[in-house]
């Protein structure tokens, strides 16, 4: 079976009920490891000594903080509690991006909010060298505003190796991690046809975990993938396990609503990396 199409969603989503073992969440506080980039005290604040920060999206702002550091590799968590209610329009993302002039490299969470009543999706992309049109999207199972969830998105040297064997970029470039929320109106809910109502303004999300198993990118790629340095990168963690083939597989059947591999109005050949793709809905 072919997972190479599967590895493009799959790596951004360690979420569903599968513990990933040799991970060390610690308890550090914000300012250890990140920066407010975007926003005023309003719309940008660090709670309980450190421990939480809390993005909130109104008329006139939203807000944003990044990861003090680029990394080269590592296994990336933030614990996420969205705003709820009417939130259509709203965009909440973590991401994983690269800085400078060179072709572009990201890997994405994005939570595209709805009118009440409505489930959030859950939207992933991947880009490298600047080619993004990799997104996937699932209807969230559970209220992701109800309380705080894990996200975490798994990036080392080996699903770099798997995808380059058969033509297909994936990111290599240091990246920062980056956490905010925007006005997303244009095209997160409808197509863009549904709105933010500003009456349920301020959308505020709140944020917890800010431990990094990261490799900094000032060790050196070699370093970055070494699997004797960083435990990600250790061959148990180069593919899924039956378990989590398992539980992905769920995942696609019951909640996916949209997958690249299967948009042919976009992609007139089958992206190589989707084919044979074996997770069609």
């Amino acid at each position: 079976m072919n997972y190479y199409g599967l590895r493009f969603f799959a790596v951004l989503l360690v979420v569903f009920g599968v513990v990933i073992s040799g991970v060390a969440s610690g308890d550090v506080a914000f300012d250890a490891n990140y920066n407010v980039v975007w926003g005023d005290y309003k719309h940008a604040s660090v709670l309980k000594h450190g421990r939480q920060a809390r993005l909130s999206l109104d008329a006139q702002s939203g807000a944003g903080f990044v990861s003090k550091q680029q990394y080269g590799s590592g296994f990336f968590n933030m614990r996420i509690k969205l705003a709820g209610r009417n939130t259509a329009g709203v965009v909440t993302a973590f991401y994983l991006a690269s800085s400078g002039n060179y072709g572009h490299d990201e890997l994405d969470f994005e939570f595209l909010g709805d009118i009440e009543g409505q489930p959030i999706r859950l939207q992933t992309n991947v880009f490298a060298n600047g080619k993004g049109n990799r997104e996937q999207k699932v209807h969230l199972w559970f209220d992701p505003s109800a309380d705080y969830h894990d996200y975490k998105i798994l990036w080392n040297h080996r699903l770099i190796a798997n995808n380059t064997k058969i033509g297909v970029e994936y990111p290599t470039q240091a990246m920062q991690i980056h956490v905010s929320i925007w006005n997303g109106d244009k095209w997160a809910t409808g197509g863009g046809n549904t709105k933010i109502n500003w009456a349920y303004a301020p959308f505020t999300a709140h944020f917890q975990g800010f431990n990094v198993d990261g490799c900094p990118s000032t060790n050196g790629r070699r370093k970055c993938h070494s699997s004797s340095s960083y435990w990600w990168n250790q061959r148990k963690y180069w593919n899924f396990n039956r378990t989590m083939r398992r539980k992905y597989q769920i995942v696609r059947d019951k909640f996916m609503k949209y997958d690249y591999c299967n948009d042919t109005t976009r992609h007139s050949t089958t992206p190589p990396e989707c084919a044979p793709n074996q997770f069609k809905n």
